[in-house]
């Protein structure tokens, strides 16, 4: 009976080791598949951060060639030129500055305090516009201001006089410091590394060691020639030949211009977590056969410990992973009404304006208010109003169209629904459709002479939208319309077109 005791607990005791063994390698695989996630999900956001970087200044210089084009290069038109570049250079922090040259390379304009008189003729950037017709951007290398020392890269467009041949350059000047100073509020841990680089190779900005880097060629490295140069984006794990750090690697291309990010986590790094727990675990499995050998009789009460300490760490991991997915949809959405919020309705208004813009479709943008709001919280409380605010956001939600449609919380008792595609007729259908909707709902309101909830809708569209169109002008013309509403007696739609 001894030695069946005994070799119960031992066996008792294997089990407990094996099956705490799988634990700890399917945690370990589970860490790393996390990392991997937060790693692409970084470069998909540095990915966007560039992208939309360039865009926007990329759009800067489609204005200034659309005026030079309306102007001329005379001293009228040079003028408004400098205006436009200055006011372009200090609402774009990423720009450094911008130059305009003629056909010979010579200085036409820019926006410096002090302008100096240069010739470009020998600039990579200006010798291929000079012998390339595309009226594409151009995203020139590297370039190291002589006077302040900082790196810039270029990103450039061809002018044209009007018989179609070559008139000059118009550029602009990105300085790195810009994405340096955005990469390090990232946290990517000690070992952790961020790059922006060209695809030719050239490194552009790299945290850590910046300066070390800048310039910098990885073309002839394994994960550049195997991986980043061959695939728009991907996941791979690799050994570093600088440091011999073993890294979890993400990469991503930018959608319209020549550049890649890359973001690497230390693996180490990312298993420390796991390592702790694993010495805990090895510690508790030694605790717990040396009490299994030594008091054999406890042993129930151990595995029911055992089963209370899984289910634990199953219940804490899941309500971690709940608690991610939550703020990941709280970081996009109001948290009353469940429409998007104010910072994604930002996003989505200058993405699908650029996507407008290059469709030469229309852009419809209906601002709704609720009537006498003010009023209903002083009747009837702040909660109730919230609960109104509720019932007109499920409202809004069940009129939208199509998946592109976007509705959100402006502001206040203020929404907003954006329609893309879509011209000044059928948003007057679909701002009626709404108003009638909200006052279908019957919400008791004391304080509006016709006694129930109602709202007021102002609209505008761009049809078609064009390069010089600014979010700002949409949302002005439309929330014009709905004052206008909301002065022609309010419970009514309006348009930007009814504008006296």
């Amino acid at each position: 009976m001894a030695n069946l005791a005994i070799g119960f607990i031992l066996l008792v005791c294997a089990l407990f080791i094996a099956l705490d063994l799988i634990q700890l390698g399917l945690a370990r695989k589970q860490q790393i598949n996390d990392t991997n996630v937060a790693v692409a999900n970084i470069a998909r956001a540095l990915q966007r951060h560039a992208d939309d970087t360039l865009k926007s200044t990329d759009v800067s210089l489609i204005g200034m060639i659309k005026l030079i084009e309306t102007e001329g290069t005379g001293p009228r038109g040079l003028g408004h030129l400098a205006t436009l570049m200055s006011q372009n250079a200090n609402a774009l922090p990423q720009v450094h500055a911008y130059f305009a040259y003629d056909e010979h390379g010579r200085s036409l304009v820019d926006s410096t305090p002090l302008y100096v008189q240069q010739n470009v003729s020998d600039r990579d950037y200006f010798m291929f516009h000079r012998n390339n017709p595309s009226r594409d951007a151009y995203v020139g290398p590297l370039i190291k201001n002589r006077t302040t020392g900082s790196w810039i890269i270029t990103v450039s467009r061809r002018l044209d006089h009007p018989d179609g041949s070559f008139a000059g350059v118009i550029m602009a000047a990105l300085d790195l410091e810009y994405f340096k100073t955005f990469y390090d509020t990232f946290d990517i841990g000690k070992e952790g590394v961020i790059f922006l680089g060209m695809n030719k190779g050239t490194v552009l900005v790299r945290r850590p060691l910046y300066e070390q880097y800048v310039g910098k060629s990885m073309i002839d490295t394994p994960i550049f020639r195997d991986h980043v140069s061959k695939n728009a984006s991907g996941l791979v794990t690799f050994r570093s030949t600088i440091d011999n750090q073993i890294r979890l690697t993400a990469y991503d291309h930018l959608q319209h211009y020549p550049l890649y990010v890359f973001v690497a986590l230390s693996k180490e790094e990312a298993l420390s977590g796991w390592v702790e727990d694993t010495i805990m675990h090895a510690c508790g499995i030694a605790i717990l056969v040396l009490t299994l050998s030594l008091l054999g009789l406890r042993l129930v009460r151990q595995i029911k410990l055992r089963a209370r300490t899984e289910v634990s760490l199953r219940e804490a991991r899941d309500s971690l992973n709940e608690l991610n997915a939550t703020l990941q949809r709280l970081a996009l959405e109001d948290g009353l009404t469940g429409l998007a919020n104010r910072r994604h309705f930002d996003l989505a208004l200058q993405e699908e304006l650029s996507r407008a813009t290059r469709n030469a479709s229309s852009l419809a943008l209906i601002m709704i208010d609720v009537d006498r709001f003010k009023q209903y919280n002083d009747i009837y409380g702040h909660a109730a109003g919230d609960e109104c605010l509720r019932q007109i956001g499920r409202a809004v939600k069940k009129v939208q169209r199509r998946s592109g449609d976007l509705a959100a919380r402006y502001g206040g008792e203020e929404l907003a629904v954006l329609l893309p595609d879509t011209n000044l007729a059928a948003a007057l259908g679909i701002a009626e459709q709404l108003r009638q909707t909200i006052d279908a709902l019957q919400i008791a309101h004391a304080g509006n002479p016709i006694g129930n909830v109602t709202v007021s809708a102002g609209i505008d569209a761009l049809m078609p939208a064009r390069a010089d169109d600014l979010p700002e002008t949409l949302i002005r013309q439309a929330d014009q319309a709905l004052y206008q509403a909301k002065k022609q007696g309010r419970n009514q739609v309006c348009a930007a077109t009814d504008l006296a």
